[in-house]
């Protein structure tokens, strides 16, 4: 049973050939980069749980940006990203650009801890800053009819680095420049950096929660992909599949990938499914779940455990009684866990959990005392 030219990604920010459940707010997008400067859309942070599908939305969409015209600098929430952000623009518009930017060494440091000195230099030998630099950049991009979109992924509260980005994109803005700014990051650190005053600015960006997609939109996606890859799918395993999947991104392409490797013919059936699914389930707890787990404080742990018993929503007040704890001090976890992905809102003063397998895998871990 080999996977050949399997036409599922699970692997971390590939865009699968047929995207589910994301049409509302891939389509805003990219009528924002054709609409260009003064489109709210241009300046959009998405959150959600991890396997929700943030970092292959922002590569979607920064290479629907460049089919349009635009150039992109696709970079992390990590040390050195002001740069990088450039870096990876000149990259993306070396077809554009007269007099990229030059780099040299300057300085080797030694002394218990290793490090080295870059100075960034134009053709002219000055020394400008980022924002002199950014907006030479734009500049040359604009002459040519392009623009520049900015993807910053596994945004991170405590990082000195995107309080310059913010600031400088906000004067960008007010400019009328031809730039974008698109976010992704977890809820809670999204909303760290949103409290954050001295960028305050990003709260007026337009913003996305990812959560779990329909199951109808889960059943034709998955049909779509196996089509087109030149395979076929039976009813009961396809209704399996959808129903494992549990309208979660990352598990879609993690099923598809390994009913696909189970296959022993053009056609993935039950039996198949079955196999691809107990895979894919091992994968997601040690992947997702496990991970997931080990940031749950104390506090977090008791509210989910008193979810327990309830096999549909829970209601927030009967958690709090469970746990034996006021109403607003249930709160507080309600309010953490939603921002961690863990349970979503299922209507008024009720939630629910959103990451498939996670009443099993939690109940497990209660349990055994971890």
């Amino acid at each position: 049973m080999v996977a050949r030219n399997n036409p599922f990604t699970p692997g971390f920010g590939q865009v699968p050939p047929f995207m589910a459940g994301r049409r509302y707010v891939i389509e805003n997008i990219d009528d924002a980069f054709t609409n260009g400067p003064g489109d709210p859309n241009l300046t959009t942070i998405f959150t959600g749980a991890r396997g929700t599908g943030k970092t292959t939305l922002l590569t979607l969409l920064a290479d629907h940006a460049e089919e349009k015209g635009w150039v992109s600098a696709r970079v992390s929430s990590v040390p050195g990203m002001l740069e990088d952000i450039l870096q990876q623009a000149e990259r993306s518009a070396a077809n554009l650009l007269k007099s990229p930017t030059r780099v040299r060494l300057n300085s080797v440091g030694i002394g218990g801890v290793a490090s080295l000195g870059w100075e960034y230099t134009n053709q002219t030998g000055a020394d400008p800053n980022w924002r002199t630099r950014l907006t030479k950049l734009l500049d040359e991009l604009e002459s040519h009819g392009s623009g520049l979109v900015i993807t910053i992924d596994e945004l991170q509260s405590d990082f000195d680095e995107m309080v310059q980005v913010a600031s400088v994109y906000q004067h960008l803005i007010a400019e009328g420049r031809r730039v974008s700014l698109l976010m992704a990051g977890l809820p809670y650190q999204v909303s760290r950096i949103l409290n954050d005053r001295s960028i305050s600015f990003l709260r007026r960006a337009a913003r996305h929660h990812l959560t779990r997609i329909a199951d109808d939109d889960i059943r034709t996606a998955l049909l779509e992909t196996i089509e087109g890859g030149g395979r076929s799918i039976t009813d009961d395993a396809l209704g399996t599949a959808v129903e494992a999947i549990d309208g979660f991104p990352f598990m879609m392409q993690l099923v598809g990938y390994r009913m696909w490797t189970q296959a022993d013919n053009g056609t993935i059936d039950l039996p198949a499914a079955r196999r691809g699914i107990g895979a894919a389930q091992y994968e997601m707890r040690t992947n997702i779940l496990e991970t997931t787990y080990m940031e749950l404080s104390d506090g977090d742990l008791a509210f989910v455990e008193a979810m327990l018993p309830d096999e549909g929503p829970s209601s927030t007040s009967e958690i709090a009684r469970r746990m034996g704890k006021s109403t607003g001090y249930a709160a507080q976890y309600r309010r953490r866990l939603l921002e961690e992905g863990v349970i979503g809102e299922r209507g008024r003063g009720k939630v629910g959990f959103e990451l498939p397998g996670w009443r099993t895998f939690i109940a497990e871990k209660l349990e055994d005392g971890f």
